[in-house]
């Protein structure tokens, strides 16, 4: 059991991207010499049969991270894989598609671009003809190319192109370069050797692979990082986020193979009644009323969300993959409606979704990977002009794990020694060991004739430990101030009795802070504790009450 007080704000992070309708004022920054100022990129006509002109614009960073890329593909032999990192809200799309211009443009080669969704493969045609580049989406509907000739760009679904190619129904010549978005998914990698002569661009937001026996630094040659989530605060492209975070013991979730907490354990664990009871309160606290996403690790476990709310009265949806097309629609369009929406879901909104309104961000589950992590909080980072902060409240130690959104991040290292980096995530043992009790607003309350409520559970190991005595001496002390303040708040024995139980939390609290001093942490140890805990403070409040008699 641990401290499920909400904490106050502990960081102010980040938010927000803009990205083709708001035009911040440029600031001016040593990195980017020669690149202060947004310029447009010159209106022209595409190679293709379809004729375009490109309306959009390139920020400074944006620019920038061009010219290191292109540089890159200058410099090395054709053939070389390169990966592009730049965070969620940067504008990966917009990089990537003027790149798909330019490529087309100076070498006369065709470009093919793969997505793992077909929400993505939308979205980036849309973009691409955006800049001027006339492209055809390869899906399920397309079973030959008898068209390719008038087309220089290609827009994919990994599974779709794997099986056309296997099927040799498709063929596609003169491809120079292949562009992968969401890089760090395993899937693409069946497709390398269709493009062993091509360039290979991955671009992604976290530079660290789906899984941990295929890292990325054995099919990439060199990374390129972009801009720092940090810096597109600061410079008004992405929203600032406002992090609050629960203190929740995580002991009841199993990891499964491939490194994450099990859904099964997930579901037991947030699905309960006392965990969707800190959830609602939690909302109710810090994001009532505005436009709101909650991320689940289960479908029944955002079931019981939607449930929960529905019955408190809030206005709320729920959306997984067993959803048709035309209710994924309808519920999206409902959601970018709504002011105060709150749409509860697994991981399908993780990536292909973008709804700048969205104002606070929950995230109901605990996950160990870091890019699932940025993901859900990406989710809220959108820039707007009446918008330029959000909410992202932590139901999982994933702040404590992974650090605060805009912390700096050595992405070269992670891509270079992934399993360094993997090995020494913080684990829920050592990020327990830094909950710190904050009795709630509501028992405070009950306890309102006690001045001093609180007992330090290290400290007095300390002094008792320099007093050469007994460490089963701290407990006895801190069963001690627990009996004094549940005497001095109650009329009669049974009232005190009646208030010892309701400090359930912070006895399980004190008793684990004990059994780190000691270093005899297991489960069936600290449980025995807490029930001796609580059979010796009823005891010394009848002691009490007796010695007034």
């Amino acid at each position: 059991m641990g401290q499920n007080h909400l904490s106050k704000p502990i960081v102010d992070s980040i938010l927000i991207e803009k990205q083709g309708h708001i035009f911040p004022e440029a600031q001016k920054t040593p990195n980017f010499v020669g690149f202060f100022n947004l310029e447009p990129i010159i209106t022209y006509f595409p190679l293709e049969v379809k004729k375009q002109v490109n309306t959009k614009t390139l920020y400074d960073y944006q620019q920038e991270d061009l010219r290191k890329i292109f540089k890159h593909l200058e410099e090395l032999p054709e053939g070389t894989n390169i990966l592009y990192q730049l965070p969620t809200g940067g504008g990966k799309t917009v990089v990537f598609s003027e790149i798909t211009r330019r490529f087309i443009q100076n070498t006369g080669k065709k470009v093919m671009v793969l997505t793992h969704r077909i929400e993505l493969s939308k979205q980036t045609s849309q973009m691409l003809h955006g800049f001027g580049v006339a492209n055809k989406i390869i899906n399920s509907e397309v079973k030959e190319l008898q068209d390719q000739a008038d087309y220089m760009c290609f827009v994919a679904m990994v599974e779709t192109l794997n099986n056309r190619l296997q099927e040799e129904k498709v063929k596609i010549d003169n491809i120079g370069l292949v562009i992968i978005d969401e890089a760090h998914y395993n899937s693409f990698r069946k497709l390398f050797k269709y493009f062993e002569g091509s360039t290979i661009l991955g671009v992604t937001a976290t530079p660290l692979s789906s899984n941990i026996k295929l890292p990325m630094k054995d099919h990439y040659k060199h990374l390129i990082i972009g801009e720092s989530i940090k810096s597109l605060i600061e410079k008004n492209f992405l929203a600032k986020a406002k992090l609050y975070n629960y203190d929740v013991s995580l002991k009841t979730l199993k990891l499964g193979i491939h490194g994450d907490y099990t859904v099964k354990s997930s579901d037991e664990f947030y699905g309960n009644h006392s965990m969707l009871g800190k959830l609602l309160s939690a909302y109710e606290e810090i994001a009532k009323g505005t436009k709101t996403l909650i991320f689940n690790n289960g479908i029944n476990t955002s079931l019981y969300v939607y449930e929960t709310f529905k019955k408190a009265g809030y206005n709320i949806r729920h959306l997984d993959n067993k959803n048709t097309a035309n209710e994924r629609r309808e519920i999206l369009d409902w959601f970018a409606e709504t002011p105060d929406a709150i749409l509860t879901s697994v991981s399908i909104l993780t990536t292909g979704f973008d709804e700048p309104t969205v104002q606070s961000i929950i995230l109901n589950r605990a996950t160990r990977s870091l890019t699932l992590y940025f993901q859900m909080i990406g989710r809220g980072s959108r820039i707007l002009p009446d918008k330029d902060e959000f909410n992202v409240v932590d139901m999982g130690n994933n702040i404590a794990r992974f650090g605060p959104w805009d912390s700096p991040v050595d992405w070269q290292e992670i891509f270079h020694f992934p399993d360094f980096y993997l090995e020494n995530i913080k684990n829920d043992e050592d990020i327990e060991r830094d909950f710190v009790y904050e009795m709630p607003d509501e028992l405070r309350a009950k306890f309102s004739k006690s001045d001093n409520i609180t007992f330090d559970i290290k400290e007095e190991y300390k002094k008792v430990f320099a007093e050469g005595k007994k460490s089963k001496l701290v407990l006895e002390r801190s069963i001690e101030q627990h009996a004094q303040i549940c005497v001095e708040n109650s009329e009669d024995v049974f009232d005190a009795r009646l208030l010892a139980k309701e400090l359930k939390d912070e006895i399980a609290y004190r008793v684990k802070q004990y059994s780190y001093c000691i270093m005899n942490n297991t489960k069936n140890y600290k449980e025995w504790l807490e029930e001796d805990y609580e059979r010796k403070l009823r005891s010394s409040i009848s002691q009490k009450f007796a010695a007034r008699m």
